[in-house]
């Protein structure tokens, strides 16, 4: 005979974190319907941009992705003409990913929509909770946290 099923949905840190993920990811990708970019490709640009023109390596570990889920994700962006990727002068075998004007174009305009979502989002679950909400979902994301987990 199995174990009881705990009826506690919170009783599964991981759970409980990939099912607000997903309910906040949904809400974010309403919020930006209006300009073509969910909040995962919206990301993506985000941090493009911050790094001006990372490498894929570098932007896998800035969105805590494997390589190949980066590909798979940059693949529509790059189709839509918001980035592009060129060989690293210093290492051919590295890829640089750059925005395009259209992409920056594309990324200003999500701005006003994402704003506008954070600003829901701290209505609804409190400014005085959101911050530190932030915090500790860094924490959790960080390689610190892996390293203490176990994880390489």
């Amino acid at each position: 005979m199995s174990p009881p099923i705990s009826k506690d949905p919170l009783v599964c840190n991981g759970s409980a974190l990939r099912k607000a993920a997903r309910r906040l990811s949904q809400l974010y990708d309403m919020a930006l319907a209006p300009c073509g970019l969910s909040a995962a490709q919206r990301s993506i640009l985000v941090h493009i941009e911050r790094a001006e023109s990372p490498t894929m390596t570098e932007l896998a570990y800035a969105l805590v992705l494997d390589r190949s889920a980066l590909a798979r994700n940059i693949k529509p962006l790059e189709r839509d003409g918001y980035l592009v990727q060129r060989s690293d002068d210093e290492d051919g075998r590295s890829r640089r990913v750059e925005l395009t004007p259209a992409g920056r174009a594309k990324l200003a305009e999500s701005n006003r929509l994402w704003r506008k979502a954070q600003r829901r989002f701290e209505e609804v679950y409190g400014e005085e909770r959101a911050a530190p909400l932030r915090v500790a979902l860094a924490e959790i994301y960080s390689d610190e946290f892996a390293a203490a987990f176990g994880q390489p």
